[in-house]
C-alpha cells in the first residue's frame, strides 16, 4: 500500500500537537502520522509544496487552517488552485471560524472540505480521524506523480 502523506497548515502551534497527538495515537492512523509534514504559516506551505520531488512527494492531502497572519488560507489555497502540479491536491479547511462568508469563500476559493474545529478534544478527535481515513484510505484521486 502507498504511503499516505498530510501536509498539516496551521500557525498554531497547540492545534498542530493536537492534530499530531490524535494521529499518533490512533492505531489505524499511526502510518500516516509518520508521513504528516506541519507548516506554521501559508508561505512555509508554499515553500513545502515547491520543494516536492522524487525523494519528496507531493501530499495526498492538505488541512489548511483558514486564520493566519500574512498570508491566510484563502492566498495559500489560490496558490495551490494556480499551480499545475498541486491544484487536484485535496485541501480541507480545517479551522475555528464558522461563519458563512468564509465558508462559502473557501469554496470559492477551491477548497475540497470545510471543517470546523470542534473546541472539545474528543469531537477533535474524532473529526480528525474521520477526516484523515476518508482522505487518506477511502478518497482516490489521479495520481500527481
Amino acid at each position: 500500500m502507498k504511503q499516505r502523506r498530510i501536509l498539516l497548515v496551521d500557525d498554531n502551534p497547540n492545534d498542530v500537537e493536537l492534530a499530531l497527538t490524535v494521529l499518533r495515537d490512533s492505531g489505524e492512523l499511526q502510518q500516516v502520522f509518520h508521513n504528516v509534514t506541519v507548516a506554521g504559516s501559508g508561505a512555509e506551505a508554499i515553500a513545502v509544496l515547491n520543494a516536492s520531488g522524487p525523494s519528496n512527494p507531493l501530499p495526498d492531502v492538505i488541512l489548511l487552517d483558514l486564520k493566519m497572519p500574512q498570508m491566510d488560507g484563502l492566498a495559500v489555497l489560490d496558490a495551490i488552485r494556480a499551480c499545475a502540479s498541486t491544484r487536484d491536491i485535496p485541501v480541507v479547511m480545517l479551522t475555528t471560524s464558522g461563519e458563512p462568508r468564509d465558508i462559502s469563500d473557501s469554496y470559492a476559493h477551491g477548497a475540497s472540505a470545510y471543517v470546523i474545529k470542534p473546541l472539545d478534544f474528543s469531537q477533535f478527535r474524532e473529526a480528525m480521524t474521520t477526516i484523515t481515513a476518508f482522505w487518506t484510505q477511502l478518497n482516490r484521486r489521479p495520481n500527481l506523480g
